[in-house]
């Protein structure tokens, strides 16, 4: 799995020259909506008549948001014509394999301009790559 997300995401960067997820999900026609989705759910990603969506919850910080835009397009390039809902349940990432697929895309993807320094911690690579620190309990 992990050679597979590592291909996809060197064909979209090589393509589309970013890893910025707001932009990936821009170029590949993929629109982006905020709202609010309560206290359980930070995002999701859906297609409805040939369209596709990715909703992030509106009150999330900064860092969760892009986090988020990252996990549904890793939905978006793995999972096809499976809509997931990234939910919050008893930890941060309990719902299942599709999850965990979907959060290890996001870190390869937010992480993949960077390398980690010598002696820095998985956890400082982590707030260096702008990725939020619970991810480390759940990936």
């Amino acid at each position: 799995m992990d050679d597979l997300v590592q291909s996809i995401i060197s064909r979209l960067i090589k393509k589309h020259h970013t890893n910025c997820p707001f932009a990936l999900a821009s170029l590949l026609g993929i629109h982006i909506r905020y709202a609010d989705l309560g206290k359980a759910t930070k995002g999701l990603y859906f297609r409805k008549l040939r369209r596709r969506f990715i909703v992030i919850h509106s009150q999330l910080p900064a860092e969760w948001q892009r986090f988020i835009c990252a996990h549904e397009l890793g939905h978006d390039r793995l999972h096809k014509g499976i809509s997931r809902f990234f939910m919050e349940e008893h930890s941060y990432f309990a719902p299942g394999k599709l999850e965990r697929q979907a959060n290890r895309f996001a870190v390869a993807l937010l992480t993949s301009d960077l390398t980690m320094l010598p002696d820095e911690s998985i956890s400082e690579f982590y707030l260096r790559a702008g990725i939020p620190q619970e991810i480390l309990g759940g990936d």
